[in-house]
């Protein structure tokens, strides 16, 4: 595994929009990226055995989801021409409608950029140990299955 420090990527509630612009605007000065991709992932407000979504509950085993983020991260630099890659997941409650992954890479060329934001999406949802809890608006819950 690299020596690189493991990046934060947990932020405690929805991801807010103005940490999205803001994360837009201060690669304005890097001047050799061409392309950018961005996923957002938002909590749906899904219908369940006739019982709506209102929020989910994210939490994870933070050491250990920290260095699989860092282990997908590192793959992702050494598949794909990369000038950055960013990813931040909510833990804790995130409301239906409010963001909960943030996945953003930069290259000098689209093609590597979205192939790696793609990548990196999947990898995640298939690898790194987050369990979302489905809180229903009449106060019972589920545990989340990813599809």
């Amino acid at each position: 595994m690299s020596e690189k420090k493991i990046k934060k990527v947990f932020v405690e509630g929805a991801i807010p929009p103005d940490k999205i612009a803001g994360s837009i605007a201060h690669h304005q000065s890097k001047t050799g990226i061409g392309a950018h991709s961005i996923f957002l992932g938002q909590v749906r407000a899904d219908v369940i055995n006739e019982k709506k979504v209102a929020a989910i509950e994210y939490t994870a085993y933070e050491e250990m989801a920290g260095k699989k983020f860092h282990e997908i991260r590192e793959a992702a630099f050494s598949k794909f021409d990369l000038t950055c890659a960013h990813i931040y997941h909510s833990l804790g409650t995130v409301k239906a409608g409010e963001i909960c992954l943030f996945v953003f890479t930069s290259s000098a060329h689209r093609k590597a950029a979205t192939d790696a934001c793609s990548y990196l999406v999947e990898e995640i949802k298939a690898k790194v140990p987050i369990f979302g809890k489905e809180l229903f608006e009449d106060e019972t819950h589920q545990w989340k299955v990813n599809q």
